[in-house]
């Protein structure tokens, strides 16, 4: 589900439970802490090929006294482990963001991963929700081996500048597509952002909900 909105940065509202995680909410990540050169702290590289690279795509920032990620020309995954996030007990994934730039050939534009699981050889078992350049909402891509599952959240280039706000069932998408449970407690989250394309991502919350 997703919804356009209307408010400036400095409306950015995150319900936040207590860090034990027992509440209606738990925050995964909110980008109030970043490293000197702007980094999100607590993040780490998929690649420490392009280690530079990333630390230069990916910068947090504050506008009206709201702090989001501004990812500008990455071409690559970042990634939050060591959560303590139960995905049974908070199944609803929601975030926001903001395409600012598309590109040419760039497909998926951007994705949130949620991992809820590893396989038996330790791998990170995930969904990808994109944001795509022309798939249609909803459009389900199985995965393969080293690759996980796409769903299809956003779709166009047409709405530059203007944040939307996505809300999914992690822990029913993870059930119909991998046909299993997931970990008691879930491997974390990845941010991708297309090469050329510059998006921001808002706060990403864990909650209770439907």
């Amino acid at each position: 589900m997703k919804m356009a909105l209307a408010l400036l940065l400095g409306g950015f509202l995150v319900a936040q439970g207590p860090a034990n995680g027992q509440g209606q909410t738990l925050v995964l990540e909110d980008f109030q802490a970043k490293e000197a050169d702007g980094f999100p702290s607590n993040w780490d590289h998929e690649s420490q090929r392009s280690h530079s690279k990333g630390r230069d795509a990916y910068k947090v920032q504050a506008d009206h006294g709201a702090n989001y990620l501004s990812a500008k020309d990455a071409g690559q995954r970042i990634k939050k482990k060591k959560i303590d996030w139960d995905p049974k007990a908070y199944p609803v994934l929601s975030w926001r963001w903001r395409l600012n730039k598309g590109a040419d050939g760039a497909e998926p534009l951007a994705a949130i991963y949620a991992s809820l699981d590893t396989d038996l050889m330790f791998i990170p078992v995930f969904t990808k929700y994109i944001w795509s350049a022309t798939k249609p909402e909803g459009t389900l891509t199985e995965g393969g081996m080293f690759s996980g599952s796409e769903i299809v959240v956003q779709t166009g280039t047409k709405d530059l500048g203007q944040w939307f706000e996505e809300k999914v069932n992690v822990y029913e998408d993870f059930k119909r597509i991998h046909q299993h449970e997931p970990a008691p407690k879930a491997w974390g989250i990845s941010i991708i952002a297309g090469p050329g394309v510059e998006i921001d991502f808002g706060p990403m919350v864990a909650s209770a909900g439907k």
